[in-house]
């Protein structure tokens, strides 16, 4: 068995490979994030894979969640005993299929089809689950380290999120591509507030170890022209809670979010940001959000 250890924004976690499971491809992007030697003992969580055979359908099931996004599906289900079972699926196919303790400590993964798409989606279903309660969430944003700070450009999927950061780099001195995709978000014990590089990233691979205070988090919507306001109260918190990753009809899980989102949403600026995909949209954006 061959042991992985990686930290992503101050949390480890390891990925054990049975005999004849080769994951060094599929955890390339992972690279940044090792630990070397690779030691276990402070692990938030722990994935074992296994080979499609190595893992039977639990009885019993009860379906709590189902998701397919452009060809990627997710499906979660119960055990009567409390476990969950995930199915991942690519196009209709199953990729692998995965058995996780109630707590997201624990977990097992048997590989199909496209192994490493159900390992990518393995690893990040235990990261953004486990570390819940931790002060921490995985946001769907993009985010620019400029200036030493990082902001994160929220938005519905489609609405312009990479296409913005793509005008900061070209028109904002300074400017650089933390993540494009997924990055993470951590409150830290003494209040502040960090953004980091995390092995997730949508289609552009930008896979950094890197960390930033937290500058700020834009709110990007599609519009005929450009303006930018700040959101306050209960609309700075309703902007965070669609772009965090988390199973928020489990408890513990909704509550640990909670916390976390309103720490974010009154001590982090919020901003909503009405443009066009221009050039004078990246300079408004920065102009006022910097000055902050």
């Amino acid at each position: 068995m061959k042991v992985f250890v990686y930290t992503v924004a101050g949390h480890t976690f390891s990925v054990r490979a049975e005999e004849g499971i080769d994951l060094s491809e599929a955890l390339s992007q992972y690279v940044p994030f090792a630990e070397v030697p690779a030691a276990e003992k402070d692990s938030v969580f722990r994935l074992r894979v296994v080979p499609a055979s190595g893992l039977d359908v639990p009885q019993g099931l009860t379906e709590e969640f189902s998701q397919d996004d452009d060809g990627s599906q997710i499906r979660l289900c119960r055990t009567p005993e409390g476990a969950g079972w995930f199915e991942f699926s690519l196009w209709g196919k199953l990729s692998g299929v995965m058995l996780v303790d109630a707590a997201f400590t624990q977990a097992t993964l048997a590989v199909h089809d496209h192994g490493s798409f159900a390992l990518n989606n393995a690893l990040m279903v235990m990261y953004a689950m486990r570390t819940a309660r931790l002060g921490t969430a995985l946001f769907h944003a993009a985010v620019i380290g400029q200036g030493g700070r990082g902001y994160l450009f929220l938005g519905k999927s489609g609405t312009g999120k990479s296409t913005h950061a793509r005008l900061w780099l070209k028109y904002i001195d300074g400017s650089e591509l933390v993540n494009d995709d997924n990055p993470v978000v951590r409150v830290l014990e003494d209040g502040t507030v960090r953004v980091y590089g995390s092995p997730w990233s949508g289609k552009t691979p930008c896979y950094k170890n890197v960390s930033l205070p937290a500058g700020g988090f834009v709110l990007l919507e599609q519009a005929p022209r450009n303006v930018i306001c700040r959101l306050n109260g209960i609309r700075a918190y309703a902007a965070l809670v669609p772009s965090i990753s988390g199973k928020r009809w489990d408890r513990a899980i909704a509550d640990g979010l909670h916390e976390t989102e309103n720490a974010l949403a009154s001590r982090i600026p919020v901003w909503q940001l009405q443009c066009l995909p221009d050039e004078e949209a990246a300079r408004l954006c920065h102009e006022t959000i910097s000055k902050v």
